[in-house]
């Protein structure tokens, strides 16, 4: 069977940065055309820029950082699902959320919790959400979906690029990156179209 591989990271450099965050700086200081050795950059930027996972230590003081999140959330198959709401509640998800290890909300990035939606998901017991939007919280907050994913132990990715894929199941691989006491870490996501997997 092939596989179709579909990249669903941002760029980065490249992509627009919450409000108030800082934007990602990227300096090079060894250059082959320059007569070095080696190309070498340095990049400066807060840990929630581009396609990132959130970990529990974000929005929660005695949360794990993103090197003691397990893993098996990230990886593995999920549902993308196409969003037309602007604001996630608890009742929409009693009524449009299918009952799966791992959600991929697909909205234009428009779509976002409140603190019902983030609770009713969580009680489900998704492992994973992600959106497309900057953040799975509403503008006026932050805190109360964040606070009602992260503490029930649900994984979340944000600023994914959801536009090119059509609303089905894949199979999701999306670890972070390993860095010991920070409550993030860049992800590059990607979704498998037609894959096979052999066991012993």
């Amino acid at each position: 069977m092939s596989v179709r591989l579909i990249d669903i990271s941002k760029d980065l450099r490249t992509s627009a940065v919450y409000p108030g965050d800082p934007a990602p700086k990227f300096e090079v200081f060894s250059s082959i055309a320059a007569g070095d050795a080696c190309n070498m950059a340095l990049l400066t930027t807060v840990l929630h820029a581009g396609t990132h996972a959130d970990a529990p230590l974000h929005f929660l003081r005695t949360g794990r950082d993103i090197a003691n999140v397990p893993l098996e959330p990230f990886i593995g198959e999920c549902t993308v699902l196409e969003v037309n709401e602007r604001v996630i509640t608890g009742s929409y998800v009693d009524e449009h959320f299918p009952k799966v290890d791992r959600l991929l909300i697909k909205s234009g990035g428009k779509a976002y919790f409140d603190r019902t939606g983030a609770e009713e998901a969580a009680y489900l017991s998704i492992k994973l959400i992600g959106m497309d939007g900057m953040s799975v919280g509403c503008p006026a907050d932050q805190t109360g979906p964040h606070r009602a994913l992260l503490g029930e132990g649900v994984a979340i990715l944000e600023n994914l690029e959801l536009s090119h894929v059509t609303p089905g199941k894949y199979f999701l691989l999306a670890p972070p990156v390993k860095i010991g006491g920070v409550d993030g870490a860049p992800v590059r996501a990607v979704l498998m179209d037609g894959y096979l997997f052999w066991s012993k």
